[in-house]
């Protein structure tokens, strides 16, 4: 299909002069609107306003422009029907070609602070998307470009096939039209069904509208016998593991990929040199400290047993050193992620083929939502992004914590809100000694997670312990005690809790409450 017309009306202008320019040396006539056909003309690229080619003038300030016989059925006509083109033939209409078109900027305005429903309402293409879905509509005669992105592969296929888009290139401009219209119209409806009797935007949608792209068929989910597919956020958020560059190794697997995620919101919470090693979505050993080399180190002290074949997260430049230290302890590895890795940390890495190297930026942002689904429905919440700190603490217990425990307390508590309910983390000097995670009983995570330090040699005397929720019985409180440790960290808020306090007094332990629980299943 030759395309001899264009009409181009965009609110997003970057690379359309460009792509014009492009157009006329093809021998395309262009039809324009207001904004992009002044910079066409400006710019001394001969262009036909559309006004001037329906012999209607845009009106009622711009809202009606392109909604007219005249570009609709140039657009819709189908160029293998001989009744419709006698039909455009008989009222001196012409094809329209190819439309260059992006819609009013909706998402960019609701996302101001202030914005009101009239300001919204006022952004909300009708024209554009109409055009957009013409065209998409009727793809076998007309060529639709929504994505600047996309016009230096447009041109160049024009050019080298003498001024022709192939059927497949206009198949494939279309399905992206229609979901550019889609999500736009899928931004339009969940932020007005947002809205409060006030007009003012909440948090969730009376409608939610979703929309992923997908990044890659994985070879199968959880076990071989089920499907996956990693779909990421059309923009990803800075800092989530859907923009990470892969160096080396092998495809990521769906387990992988979950791994890899718990592995790195847990590691970039902390501004410290920090390691996470992660298996099955639990942390298995993490650690702070004054370089990255001595808290991977740390961290893998915590359980070595289940660190092979674990998830290893640097939230810092990945040297040689390292590298070597994980060579040293014969350290299989799945995944290994930081934000940057040195050429010789590089060189060395690149000896083991399988082991996926992924690179991605150290951002501490977080999705508006988190989502998980249910039968039949989803369930949709506020991340948990809120870290406990010190001004936050009461203490509860006769003994007050000293400066040190306090740290090694909140540390503790940062990495509970990472391990699966019921989560009890003992810690020391910045380290993991023994987590126990994903128990029906409080109690029963108490005991793996002292009975874990104890399998790896660690001593518990003196350490601090975090609960991410309130002990229900004194009977936690107790194990903790006979293991050694000497301060609890937990939110407070049980039926029991003087009992609890009670029991910490009998032991001589320092307690504080934070008011903040962090169950994670």
């Amino acid at each position: 299909m030759k395309i001899r017309q264009a009409l181009i009306s965009l609110s997003d202008k970057s690379g359309a002069l460009e792509f014009a320019r492009g157009l006329v040396a093809n021998d395309v006539k262009l039809l324009s609107t207001g904004g992009t056909a002044r910079l066409l003309r400006d710019a001394g690229l001969p262009v036909t306003e559309v006004g001037d080619y329906t012999g209607f003038p845009e009106m009622l300030d711009g809202r009606v422009k392109t909604l007219h016989p005249r570009v609709h059925a140039g657009i819709l006509a189908r160029r293998d029907l001989p009744e419709h083109m006698s039909t455009i033939e008989q009222h001196g209409i012409p094809t329209i070609d190819l439309v260059c078109v992006n819609l009013y900027p909706f998402r960019e305005t609701v996302a101001q602070a202030g914005v009101t429903l009239a300001d919204a309402v006022e952004n909300i293409d009708i024209g554009g998307p109409a055009m957009v879905r013409s065209s998409a509509k009727n793809y076998a005669g007309v060529a639709v470009v929504t994505d600047p992105a996309d016009y230096p592969a447009v041109l160049a296929e024009m050019t080298s096939n003498g001024g022709e888009l192939s059927l497949n290139t206009r198949f494939a401009l279309a399905k992206k039209a229609f979901v550019h219209t889609a999500r736009y119209d899928a931004t339009i409806a969940n932020w007005l069904t947002s809205l409060d009797e006030a007009n003012q935007p909440g948090l969730f949608p009376d409608r939610l509208q979703l929309a992923f792209d997908c990044v890659e068929a994985l070879r199968y989910g959880e076990n071989p016998h089920q499907q996956a597919a990693f779909y990421r956020d059309p923009i990803p958020l800075a800092g989530s593991i859907a923009n990470y560059k892969q160096l080396q190794g092998k495809e990521l697997s769906y387990n992988n990929i979950a791994d890899a995620d718990a592995a790195w919101e847990c590691v970039k919470t902390f501004e410290t040199p920090a390691c996470v090693i992660i298996k099955h979505a639990n942390p298995c050993g993490v650690a702070v400290d004054v370089s990255l080399l001595s808290a991977y180190e740390k961290a893998f002290q915590t359980d070595s047993t289940s660190a092979f074949g674990g998830i290893i997260a640097f939230n810092g430049t990945v040297g040689a050193e390292v590298v070597a230290a994980m060579n040293v302890r014969k350290h299989f590895v799945e995944v290994l992620l930081a934000p940057a890795f040195t050429d010789a940390a590089r060189e060395m890495l690149a000896t083991k083929q399988n082991l996926r190297v992924l690179e991605l930026p150290l951002a501490r942002v977080y999705h508006a939502f988190e989502m998980k689904r249910v039968g039949g429905g989803l369930l949709v919440q506020t991340p948990d992004h809120f870290n406990v700190k010190a001004s936050d603490l009461r203490q509860v217990s006769k003994v007050a914590p000293t400066d040190a425990q306090i740290e090694d307390l909140l540390f503790a508590y940062r990495v509970a809100k990472f391990v699966k309910s019921n989560a009890i983390v003992f810690c020391g000097c910045g380290m993991t000694l023994g987590v126990g995670a994903g128990q029906m009983s409080r109690v029963d995570s108490t005991r793996i997670a002292a009975s874990k330090a104890k399998s790896a040699g660690l001593d518990l005397a003196g350490s601090c312990v975090a609960s991410d929720a309130f002990f229900p019985f004194r009977d936690g409180l107790d194990v903790v005690a006979a293991a050694g440790a000497k301060a609890v960290i937990q939110p407070g808020g049980s039926m029991r809790d003087e009992e609890v306090i009670s029991a910490a007094d009998e032991h001589g332990l320092a307690m504080v409450f934070t008011g903040a629980r962090h169950f994670r299943h």
